[in-house]
Formats: structure tokens, C-alpha cells, sequence
């Protein structure tokens, strides 16, 4: 993925689908973002730069309990390469492909 602010859009696009609320915030996050799962928010550091807000949604996304029905076909097709981006990362990384990248949702 390109790091361009339609990237951003993409991503956002797929979180908002999902019902997820994600604000810019300040404060001391760990690695630049924070969930509230239980009321679906996403909070990223508001002083990260384009490059790395891409890269905390590409983290967070796969985390996250998404349904593939509830989404557009385009976000779909965004939310699928973001898993699939997240499933060789860790298989590169040596770690079970499984583990924290297949969908909550759809076990």
C-alpha cells in the first residue's frame, strides 16, 4: 500500500463501516494507538505523521472484530489486503499466521 492520503481514506473507510468510531487524540500511547473495544474507538496519537498513522491502521485492523458482510465491496476488497498483508508479516516474522490476524468475527 502506497502511504498517500487516499490509503488513509481507505483504511478509515473500513473502520467507519465497521462501526468503529477513530479519533486523533494526543497523550502517551505505547505505540501510537489505543482501543476501547467495548465502544468500538479507535484512538491514534494525533502528532504521528501520514506514514505512520498508515502503518498503526494496518497494526490495529486485524485485531479488530470486523465482519466482511458488513462492509462495501470496496472496502472489502481494502479489508482483505490488510489481512493478507498482516498474514505474511507474520509468517516473515516466523509466528503462527493464524495468531491475531483471522477475523474474530467469522470463527
Amino acid at each position: 500500500m502506497k502511504y498517500t492520503q487516499a490509503t488513509i481514506n481507505k483504511l478509515e473507510q473500513i473502520l467507519d463501516e465497521a462501526s468503529y468510531i477513530v479519533r486523533y487524540e494526543r497523550g502517551t500511547f505505547q505505540s501510537g494507538y489505543c482501543i476501547l473495544e467495548q465502544k468500538k474507538v479507535v484512538v491514534l496519537n494525533k502528532f504521528l505523521q501520514l506514514e505512520g498513522r498508515i502503518n498503526t491502521m494496518l497494526d490495529i485492523i486485524p485485531q479488530l472484530r470486523i465482519s466482511k458482510e458488513e462492509l462495501s465491496a470496496e472496502a472489502r476488497k481494502t479489508y482483505e489486503e490488510v489481512l493478507e498483508r498482516a498474514r505474511v508479516a507474520a509468517e516473515e516474522a516466523g509466528n503462527n499466521p493464524t495468531d491475531n490476524i483471522e477475523n474474530p468475527a467469522e470463527q
